[in-house]
C-alpha cells in the first residue's frame, strides 16, 4: 500500500478564513486533519480559525498541544505524535496538520515534520504558508512592516532586556513574538527609550479578549503578553508624501 500525503497548512493567527483557497481545497480532500488544542483549553484555536468552512467534523482529531523549554520532552511529545500520524500515513489515508499562524514561523509543525521524515524517508508532503500574526498585526493596526530599505528582525522575545535593547538599537523595526510574561519588562524598557509611543501591540487577534494597540504607552503592566506580538519602531515613521 502506498503512503499517504502529508499537509500541513498555517490557518493564521485568529480570524477564520485567514488560510489560501489552494490550502482549504487540500483540507476538503484529505482524510484525517489533526490539530493542536493548548493544555487546560477546552476549545482549539486553530479549530476556530476553520469555522463557516465546509470540512466534517468527523475528519478532526484535536491532540493536546505541549510547549516545553525541555528539548528532550519535545522530543518526546512529538516523536510520539508523529508515531500516531505516521500510522495512519503508512495505512494510506492523507493526513492534514494543522497550526496557528504560518507553519514554518516559530511554529510546532516542524518538530512533527522533521520526526515524519526521519520515521518515513520517501513521504509525500506539502506545506501551505500561512498568514503570521505579525502580518496581521500589521494589518489590523495600519502600521506599515517595513518601508524603502528599513532593516526588520524578527525574534522571540530576550529575557535579557539589555539584549532586547541591542537588538532595538540596531534595527528599524523589532517584531517581537513569544514575550509572555516578559510584556511589563518590554513594556518598561520601551518607555526608557522614549520609544513607546512609535510601538504596536496585538493579542488574540480575531478572537475572544482581542487588544489591538498602535501605542504601547497607553498598555498598562498588568496586561497579558500571551498569544501576542509587538512591533516595534525605533524612531517615527517617515513622512513620505508632501
Amino acid at each position: 500500500m502506498s503512503l499517504g500525503h502529508f499537509t500541513g497548512v498555517g490557518v493564521g493567527p485568529g480570524p477564520a478564513g485567514l488560510i489560501p483557497v489552494a490550502a482549504l481545497e487540500a483540507l476538503q480532500r484529505t482524510d484525517l486533519i489533526y490539530l493542536p488544542r493548548a493544555r487546560g483549553s477546552e476549545v482549539s484555536v486553530a479549530r476556530q480559525c476553520l469555522a463557516g468552512l465546509a470540512i466534517p467534523d468527523e475528519k478532526f482529531r484535536e491532540i493536546e498541544f505541549q510547549m516545553d523549554p525541555d528539548r528532550s520532552v519535545l522530543s518526546s511529545h512529538y516523536g510520539e505524535l508523529a508515531e500516531a500520524v505516521a500510522a495512519e500515513l503508512s495505512a494510506g489515508r492523507n493526513v492534514a496538520y494543522l497550526t496557528i499562524g504560518d507553519s514554518m514561523t516559530y511554529s510546532t509543525y516542524g518538530y512533527l515534520l522533521a520526526a515524519l521524515r526521519d520515521k518515513l524517508p520517501d513521504l509525500a508532503h506539502t506545506t501551505f504558508p500561512g498568514v503570521t500574526s505579525f502580518a496581521a498585526t500589521a494589518s489590523a493596526l495600519s502600521w506599515p512592516l517595513g518601508e524603502g530599505k528599513e532593516r526588520i528582525l524578527i525574534l522571540p522575545c530576550p529575557d535579557d532586556m539589555a539584549e532586547l535593547r541591542a537588538d532595538i538599537e540596531g534595527h528599524d523595526i523589532v517584531v517581537l513574538m513569544k514575550i509572555g510574561a516578559r510584556l511589563p519588562d518590554v513594556l518598561g524598557l520601551l518607555a526608557e527609550m522614549g520609544i513607546a509611543r512609535h510601538c504596536a501591540f496585538a493579542r488574540r487577534i480575531g478572537l475572544p479578549g482581542e487588544v489591538l494597540c498602535d501605542d504601547v504607552s497607553q498598555l498598562t503592566a498588568d496586561a497579558s503578553g500571551y498569544l501576542a506580538t509587538m512591533l516595534i519602531r525605533k524612531t517615527a515613521r517617515e513622512q513620505r508624501h508632501p
